[in-house]
């Protein structure tokens, strides 16, 4: 019976490990992992920090409130509301970009959409790789374009930070339609390629979490349910052996 169910929880234990990276990579399946690690603290701080400074200005995250944010990220209420609160939020309201939905559609075209979710729709992966694969193309409307989602109507917005990407197409090709071989720094950033890439890696992880805060607690609480059941599977053993060491003392 004890052996049952250890192969059980095992098996089970399993298939939850095995179902993990299927539902990061749905869309990015092809794409270089990004690394990011949602269960740093640390990382998520300073993928906060990135998200406040250059995203919250177009995009939300209207399903996470600035206290929620605080007490998983190890951040107090004042930390979280002078250097994350740039709208003049409530410290227990949601996250909502300042910019007018009016003003983005007639900037972008349409409304940037909300993040919260992203990871979950995308994957950490396509998050990552797109964030890193910016490049000019005068002939888009806001002058930039991305290898990883060709057309896509936003800017770079950490270009300060990672420089000026060019696309380098393939000999004898050129013009707009033209296939990108591969991009090339043409002016640097105030980070380093190396650090730029740590940079981007913190911001995924950090939307990852806002796609599923829970995540963090249910890792907490599955440490101490382990546990349990290592303890109960101890004292059924003791059990066991106590029990039928009166029977095999008869035979």
């Amino acid at each position: 019976m004890i052996k049952r169910y250890l192969s059980s929880l095992a098996l089970a234990l399993g298939l939850a490990v095995a179902a993990a990276p299927a539902l990061a990579a749905e869309d990015g399946e092809d794409l270089p992992p990004s690394g990011a690690n949602v269960y740093d603290q640390a990382s998520l701080q300073r993928g906060a920090r990135l998200f406040f400074n250059y995203c919250v200005g177009c995009h939300s995250l209207k399903y996470v409130r600035y206290s929620r944010l605080a007490a998983d990220l190890g951040l107090s209420e004042d930390e979280v509301m002078k250097n994350l609160n740039f709208t003049g939020a409530k410290f227990g309201e949601t996250v909502v970009s300042h910019m007018p939905a009016e003003d983005a559609k007639g900037w972008f075209g349409k409304e940037p959409p909300d993040l919260t979710l992203e990871a979950r729709a995308k994957g950490s992966d396509f998050i990552y790789n797109y964030l890193n694969s910016f490049y000019l193309d005068p002939s888009r409307p806001v002058g930039w374009n991305n290898t990883v989602f060709p057309n896509a109507s936003m800017p770079n917005p950490l270009w300060e930070l990672q420089g000026l990407q060019v696309a380098v197409h393939p000999e004898g090709k050129a013009g707009a339609d033209a296939p990108v071989e591969k991009l090339e720094l043409h002016t640097k950033g105030s980070m380093s390629p190396e650090e730029f890439q740590a940079a981007t890696r913190d911001l995924t992880a950090f939307l990852e979490y806002t796609a599923e805060p829970a995540a963090l607690e249910r890792q907490s609480i599955g440490v101490w349910v382990l546990l349990f059941l290592a303890g109960l599977t101890f004292l059924l053993y003791l059990l066991k052996h106590e029990y039928w060491k009166d029977v095999h003392e008869h035979h």
